[in-house]
C-alpha cells in the first residue's frame, strides 16, 4: 500500500475506486465499507483506495481534544493495509479543506488529487464547508460527472448500529465485550513500560505501568480482565485502571497491569494490552489486608476466564501481529 499524507505529493496515481470517511477505529461498518471499495476496485480494474483525516476534523475544529482516538494511526494503516487497499490518502484536516465547498471538494480533491472513477460512503457521510454535502450529492454529482457513487446502508451488530461514537461510550463504561462486539476486534492500549513505585511487589503482585495517551479513550475506573503482547509473547494478566484509593487515596490515572505467569523486568519495553472483560469497579477498601485478598480472588478469576476455551479465540491477531508498539524496544507483538 502506498500512503500519501500531504496533497502536494499526490500525482500520477492510476484511477481509483476511493472509500471515504473518518474511519476513526475500523469498526466492522468500516471494514465493511471498504472491502466493497476493495471489491469495487477488483471488478472494475482500478486501484483500491481510502481518503481520511489524520486528524479529527472536530479536534481541527476546537483546537483541542474533544473526540478520543479508538485506534492509534499505525494501527488504522495497518488494518486498512490488510484489506487489500492500495492508495491510502491519509490527510490532515486543514483550514483549506474545511472551507471547500462540495463542489470544489469533488472536483478538487475527489476527482482532481486522489483520481476518482468510482465512489464508496456510508449512508451518514457529509463533506464539503459546514458538511453541506452528503450522500445524496455526491450521486448527484457523480451522475452529472459521470462516475458510480454507492452508499452503504448502516451496518448493525445485535440489532444496534456500529458507530464510532456508541464504540467510545461503551469504552468510557467499561463494557469491553460489547465494544469487542462492534469494533471487530478487544480494544487496546499500548505504550512503553515505566517505572511506578512498586507498591504492587510489597504485596506480592507486581504491575507494569503504562503512560497514558492523552488522545485515546481510556477504559472506566476498575479491573479487568486483559491480555498483553509482550516481547513477541501473548500473556494473561489483570488490570488496573484507576486511581488505586486505598494505596493513594486520590491520585493521578494510571493503567496497572499485573502479568499470571511472568515474572521479569521490562522497563522500557513496549506492550500492548488489550481489554477483555470488566471484572469489578474500583474501590477503597478498609485496609491493605482486605485488599490483598481481593487481588488473588480477581487473579482466580481472570485465569478462569482465559483458561475457559474459545474466549481467547476473539482477540484481533493484527493488533499483535502488525499494530504493534514501534516507539520501543519491541517494535511489533
Amino acid at each position: 500500500m502506498i500512503t500519501f499524507t500531504r496533497l502536494a505529493d499526490i500525482r500520477n496515481i492510476e484511477k481509483t475506486a476511493l472509500a471515504m470517511g473518518s474511519f476513526d477505529g475500523m469498526h466492522k461498518g468500516h471494514t465493511a465499507l471498504i472491502g466493497r471499495a476493495v471489491s469495487g476496485a477488483a471488478r472494475s480494474g482500478l486501484k483500491s483506495a481510502v481518503f481520511t483525516f489524520s486528524n479529527h476534523p472536530k479536534n481541527a475544529l476546537a483546537g483541542k481534544i474533544v473526540v478520543r482516538n479508538i485506534q492509534y494511526p499505525d494501527d488504522k494503516a495497518a488494518t486498512i493495509e490488510a484489506l487489500g487497499v492500495d492508495y491510502l490518502f491519509s490527510l490532515p484536516f486543514t483550514e483549506r479543506i474545511c472551507r471547500m465547498r462540495r463542489e470544489s471538494f469533488v472536483e478538487e480533491l475527489l476527482r482532481g488529487a486522489f483520481n476518482m472513477a468510482e465512489a464508496f460512503c456510508g449512508f451518514n457521510f457529509h463533506y464539503g464547508y459546514r458538511a453541506e454535502g452528503d450522500a445524496e450529492s455526491l450521486r448527484a454529482s457523480g451522475a452529472a460527472l459521470g462516475f458510480p457513487v454507492h452508499v452503504m446502508d448502516a451496518v448493525r451488530a445485535d440489532g444496534t448500529i456500529v458507530s464510532s461514537s456508541l464504540i467510545r461510550t461503551l469504552i468510557a463504561e467499561g463494557r469491553m465485550e460489547e465494544c469487542a462486539r462492534f469494533l471487530g476486534r478487544n480494544y487496546f492500549i499500548k505504550g512503553v513500560v515505566i517505572e511506578g513505585n512498586r507498591v504492587g511487589r510489597t504485596f506480592g503482585f507486581p504491575t507494569l505501568n503504562m503512560h497514558l495517551d492523552a488522545g485515546m479513550s481510556v477504559p472506566a475506573h476498575g479491573v479487568y480482565v486483559t491480555e498483553c503482547g509482550v516481547s513477541g509473547r501473548r500473556l494473561a494478566g489483570v488490570t488496573n485502571v484507576g486511581v488505586r484509593p486505598t494505596v493513594d487515596g486520590e491520585g493521578r490515572r494510571l493503567v496497572e497491569t499485573h502479568l499470571l505467569d511472568f515474572s521479569g523486568e521490562l522497563y522500557g519495553q513496549s506492550v500492548c494490552v488489550a481489554f477483555l472483560k470488566k471484572l469489578r469497579e474500583e474501590r477503597r477498601f478498609e485496609n491493605t489486608e482486605c485488599l490483598v485478598r481481593q487481588i488473588e480472588a480477581d487473579c482466580k478469576e481472570a485465569r478462569a476466564y482465559h483458561e475457559t476455551p474459545g474466549k481467547r479465540d476473539g482477540i484481533d491477531r493484527l493488533s499483535y501481529e502488525k499494530g504493534g508498539v514501534r516507539n520501543g524496544t519491541d517494535a511489533g507483538l
